[in-house]
């Protein structure tokens, strides 16, 4: 197990900047968060020249790249270009958003085994994040997916089962699944706090982890609209120490 931190934290900063200001919080392993207003890296952008998107990351920062985390609802032809940037910078781990709540479970499978089969194929795991207002707010429909897509994994953030609409059901079902965590602090009634006033149990996700042998990343995501100014740089430092003391 080892921390790192998105760039989603920063998300106002160009990659350069963000890594940084990660780089002197004392993390060593980074998550590049890609979105539509990701600029140069956006995953358009990184799609279209998967190589030359790969220079412009390893000449901006020396910390070593651990995942990525596509954060907008992107066409699926570009992710055969997002599966070889990442294997390019030898990415194992990306993370991609499911539908939105609504969608047909079948219509969500159809496009996550194709998916799937793109990213094996480069050797990545594919993971869906668990995220309020999408198929995965429910931990059951999230564990059904896998199940029924095999090699899908879950990016587990546990603030949207915490504070969201199945925050009073247990959601253990989803460690066997859990390829990737995110995490910040959280209350049932707010999705992200100063760290150390929610009721994340950090160690007993760690612990539940352990039972199915993770040994993997857990990144450190913020939400820069919910964090208030000037606390950034101190909630990821508290967050980086917490964990620290933990794993």
């Amino acid at each position: 197990m080892f921390i790192a931190a998105t760039t989603g934290c920063f998300s106002g900063l160009n990659y350069q900047q963000a890594s940084e200001r990660i780089a002197g919080l004392e993390y060593s392993r980074i998550e590049l968060t890609l979105g539509d207003d990701s600029g140069d890296l956006s995953p358009a952008n990184i799609a279209a020249d998967p190589e030359a998107s790969v220079t412009r990351v390893r000449e901006a920062s020396r910390l070593s790249v651990c995942a990525l985390n596509v954060v907008s609802d992107i066409d699926i032809s570009l992710y055969p270009g997002l599966f070889k940037f990442a294997k390019l910078l030898k990415v194992t781990q990306v993370t991609m958003p499911s539908l939105e709540l609504g969608a047909p479970f079948n219509d969500e499978t159809d496009r996550l085994k194709d998916l799937v089969t793109l990213a094996v194929q480069e050797g990545i795991r594919l993971s869906l994040k668990t995220q309020i207002g999408r198929l995965t707010e429910d931990p059951h429909t999230a564990v059904e997916l896998c199940r029924a897509v095999k090699g899908l994994g879950l990016t587990l953030d546990p603030s949207h089962y915490s504070c969201g609409p199945y925050r009073t059901e247990n959601y253990d079902m989803v460690y066997e699944y859990t390829s990737h965590v995110h995490l910040r602090d959280s209350t049932p009634d707010k999705l992200q706090i100063p760290v150390g006033l929610g009721e994340i149990d950090y160690n007993r996700i760690i612990t539940q982890l352990n039972v199915f042998d993770y040994n993997r990343a857990f990144s450190v995501d913020l939400i820069p609209s919910l964090t208030p100014e000037g606390t950034c740089d101190l909630e990821m430092r508290r967050l980086r120490m917490l964990l620290e003391s933990l794993l």
